[in-house]
Formats: C-alpha cells, structure tokens, sequence
C-alpha cells in the first residue's frame, strides 16, 4: 500500500486557519441581474420597422440598463446569437449612469475579455466579459458602451428595449456623454447587451419571467422602468432576489414569432441564467391571436391540447433544473388593437381559447404557484376588457398604473423559499 508523507504541523495549522477563514465567509457566486433575451432582426418587409441600422462600422453604441440586484462586481454579456460571422469588439466599458447618456464621474470601467480589451463574439454565441470592480447599489442603473471597429452587420437584438440607445462615430466608451454630436442615431432596440451580473452570495437568486409584449413592456412609458417585473423588481430587491425580465414582444410559445418560441428559448433565456430558482410563466396569447391576422394570415390557431402540452413541456424542462414554474392566467383583450393592421387581433372564438387555457391553468395542478392576472386586470362590469385604469388605450397591453397593479397583486412568498428580507445593498464608489 502506498503511504504518504505527513504534513508538518505548521502546514497543516496553515491550511485549517485559511479552511476557517473561508467557512466564515459566504461563498460568492454570480447572479443574473437583468437581461434582455436575443432576437434575429427580422428583414424589411416586416410588419414593424427594426429601427436598428443594417451595419455597424466604427460606431460606439451606448445603452442604459437597470439592474434589479446590487454588488461589488459585475459582468456584462454580448450576444451574435443569429450572427453568420464573428463579431469584433474594439473596447467597451461599464459605468454608473446619469442623465440621458452621461455617465457618473469617475464611474467608468474598462471591460475585458479574457484580459485583453477587445475581442470577438463567435457565430450564434454569447461573450461573457471579465468580472469588474464597480460596487453598484440594488436598482442601479448602469450605462454600457461598446465600440465596433468593423464592418459588422447587425443580426442580433433586442428590439423593444423601452429604452433610448445611442450609436455615435468612432470609439467614445470613455466619453463622458455621447448624445450631443455629430452623426448620433438614436434607437430604442438593444445591440449586443443581452445580460448584466453581479457578484453575490451563494444563496442569491433570481426569478425569470418568460412572456410576451405584456412583459417586454409594450406600452409602458419610455425610460421609465415601468414594466411589470421593473416593479416587481423594486419589491423583490430588499429581499436580495434579482428579476430578469425573460420577455419579447410578439413572442409565442409553440411557433416562433418576433423571436424564437419559448420552448426553443427557455434554455438559453431563463434556465441557463445564473441564480434562477423561479420562473413565472405568462404566454398563449399571440399564440391564440396572431393566426388570420397580418401578422399569419395562413396559419392554424392551436387548439386547448397543444397549448397545455407546450405548458407541459416548459414545466418538464424547469423541473429537470430544480426551477420552480408559476404560470399567471391570460389578461382580457377584448377590442385589442383598433384602427391597426391588426385590427382582428380579437375575436370571440379566440376569447372562448383564452378561457379555456386560463381555467386549466387554475385547475390543472401542474404548477408550483398561479398568478390570476385575468382575475386581477380585468373590468368587473364588463370582464371580458382590461379595467379601464390599467388599459395602455390599444385594450392589449397594461398601462404603466396596470404594470404596477400586476407587480403589487404578487404575492411575494410564492416567489422564493428561505429568504429574508435584507439591507439593501448599498454602494460605494472607489
């Protein structure tokens, strides 16, 4: 038998004193903060204008975010996830935002990627950027900036941001403010940014909201942060629990849309997100909607079985990670969209669908939780509408004051297990 030596005792009294300093100390992990899922840029004979240029080449493109979780560090991700071709990144950077795109004094932080400052996105990959030292508040909002010296076509966004983005010439990721010269575009779809995360303890965690344009936040004021799970995040943060808002406008769960179906997606959107122990599930309705409209004039809408069976599928897929599933119930859409190309988004046989899909979802037992959102947004004098109070006007999608009522009618312990409330995390700038 082999025998090996003893360690001297000076040794083994070294290694027990840093084996107690490190059980003293939390574990860090890193956790998903705020996301914003890719799209492929659909071509120009879409219904709804991309508002993004064909090529970026010797541009910065500079975007705000706001996190919902604080740290002492943090990361960026880019995606090309529906790029033909490497992307190249000349240099980018993260700061504390200000105002429009100024950034906060002595903020900024020259990002890297495996330690050098530039680098390339593979074809259909993320990036993921070296951790930073930027000890940044819960509710922070962070501006980042990337510079592109290259031709490099834009393939990959995010096409509702409800946010402003500005892509200036030549490489401004320094600058204090890049929206007040010469050449700026301005757009409020995201280019590359898909993910922010912070350093947190090993017992962080997030909850996912996989949705449609309800959740993307169609409707909600520009730059306010006014979607639901914005609030929602605003509630949750005290907690020391992150929302990534897991949401694309014109998304459906059986069929790609406006992006790719939920059941393609929720890999890459929310179970691969760090930290996710929750998901809250609120989608069908373009699934229900969208066929005979403008938007798929030739194709058959799901029955009840299909829908359920997509339902099913997401739960399998959660489970096989240990995530919790909640599913909320279909808000009213009554009149939806009038005097649009889209004006027979509703019709009396595709509400009798929703009723349907609602009463399973309350009933079916599948889930770990139900949100009845119907129960919640709709007008009890007449429930087939959203209540005049929460309608944005197009009897589709929230207002902002719906958004909050969303967020508010939440029970918050259905949403984590074992966590506290904490101090808020509160930063210092160094």
């Amino acid at each position: 038998m082999q025998r090996f030596p003893l360690l001297p005792a000076a040794l083994v009294s070294l290694a027990l004193s840093v084996s107690s300093a490190h059980a003293a100390e939390p574990p860090q992990a890193w956790l998903a903060s705020w996301t914003a899922s890719p799209q492929a840029v659909w071509r120009t004979d879409f219904l709804f204008p991309s508002n993004v240029p064909a090529v970026l080449q010797a541009q910065t493109v500079r975007q705000v975010a706001r996190l919902s979780v604080g740290g002492p560090r943090v990361r960026i991700v880019l995606s090309n996830a529906y790029g033909k071709a490497p992307l190249r990144i000349g240099a980018a950077t993260v700061a504390l935002a200000a105002s429009g795109s100024a950034i906060q004094p002595g903020s900024v932080r020259t990002l890297t990627f495996s330690g050098q400052p530039a680098a390339s996105v593979a074809p259909g990959a993320p990036l993921v950027s070296d951790p930073v030292e930027l000890s940044v508040p819960d509710l922070a909002r962070l501006t980042v900036s990337i510079h592109l010296p290259q031709a490099s076509p834009v393939s990959t966004f995010h096409w509702d941001g409800r946010e402003t983005a500005w892509i200036a010439p030549h490489d401004q990721t320094q600058a204090a403010r890049i929206d007040d010269g010469p050449g700026v575009q301005a757009t409020t779809a995201r280019l590359l940014l898909t993910a922010i995360q912070v350093e947190a303890t090993a017992a962080g965690q997030a909850v996912a909201i996989l949705g449609d344009s309800i959740t993307d936040g169609a409707s909600a004021s520009l730059g306010m942060d006014a979607r639901w799970p914005d609030f929602l995040a605003e509630r949750l943060a005290p907690h020391g629990v992150a929302v990534v808002n897991a949401g694309i406008s014109g998304g459906r769960l059986l069929s790609d849309g406006m992006g790719d179906n939920a059941l393609a997606r929720f890999e890459r959107d929310v179970l691969a997100q760090p930290g996710v122990r929750t998901v809250i599930v609120l989608l069908g309705i373009n699934d229900i909607s969208w066929p005979g409209t403008a938007f798929a004039p030739r194709e058959k809408r799901p029955t009840l079985e299909e829908l359920t069976n997509g339902y099913a599928q997401l739960v399998a897929q959660a489970r096989s990670r240990g995530v919790r599933v909640i599913a909320a119930t279909l808000t009213p859409f009554a009149g939806a969209l009038p005097g649009t190309p889209l004006s027979n988004y509703y019709q009396l046989d595709k509400d009798a669908l929703r009723q349907q899909l609602n009463a399973w979802i309350r009933a079916s037992g599948l889930f770990d939780a139900v949100l009845d959102f119907d129960a919640l947004a709709r007008d009890p004098a007449h429930p087939l509408r959203l209540l005049p109070d929460y309608d944005s006007g197009d009897h589709l999608h929230p207002g902002d004051a719906g958004n909050r009522a969303l967020a508010e009618g939440i029970d918050l312990s259905l949403l984590f297990t074992n966590q506290s409330p904490r101090p808020a995390y509160k930063a210092v700038l160094r």
